[in-house]
């Protein structure tokens, strides 16, 4: 099915945007940084230019690795919201943790959302996982994804591993795929 990504555009879900994830020696430092940041504007670019609804996640562990007084918890500059765009932080990997996000998602009508940013292994996979349980509908675009280097073996192979899992719980796109010349958008 096929609906017309103008009439109806999904929401941008941009994940953990964050500095910390950019910033060398942090043991959460994300593989292909700098390939996912560029996707993840170019696309954050798109529905601004369009007004389209984007929303921003925002991880706020209480972990001792994630100290929220951090600078390196602020947004990357390029992907700060703007007024008008959601913001939901989260404590726990699944943007679900957020009472307000559960509010939202839950009164939104048949809502479909696009999720692109950080922490491929654990906010984009623990919020399409809990969506899918409340049969909310997302997509990860695969090139606008990343996530942490693993402890050992090949990063790609391990990146590779997670969008597989999450293809259980969304659709798997890649930008080109999302947005086509004729304007519309698998459902």
């Amino acid at each position: 099915m096929l609906a017309s990504i103008t009439d109806d555009p999904p929401i941008l879900v941009c994940a953990d945007l964050q500095v910390e994830y950019l910033t060398p020696g942090r043991r959460h430092v994300i593989r292909d940084g700098e390939a996912a940041t560029t996707r993840c504007l170019e696309l954050l670019t798109l529905w601004r230019d369009r007004l389209w609804p984007v929303m921003h996640l925002k991880r706020i562990a209480q972990a001792a690795w994630f100290n929220p007084a951090s600078r390196l918890t602020d947004w990357i500059a390029e992907a700060r919201p703007r007024p008008g765009e959601m913001t939901f932080e989260h404590p726990l990997p699944s943007a679900y943790s957020s009472s307000r996000f559960v509010d939202y998602m839950s009164n939104i009508h048949n809502g479909r959302c696009v999720l692109i940013g950080f922490s491929l292994d654990e906010t984009i996979l623990a919020t399409a996982v809990d969506g899918f349980h409340r049969s909310h509908r997302y997509q990860v675009v695969a090139d606008a994804v990343a996530c942490r280097q693993p402890g050992s073996g090949d990063g790609a192979a391990y990146k590779q591993a997670v969008v597989n899992v999450a293809g259980n719980f969304a659709t798997i796109q890649s930008s080109a795929e999302l947005i086509k010349t004729s304007g519309a958008v698998a459902v």
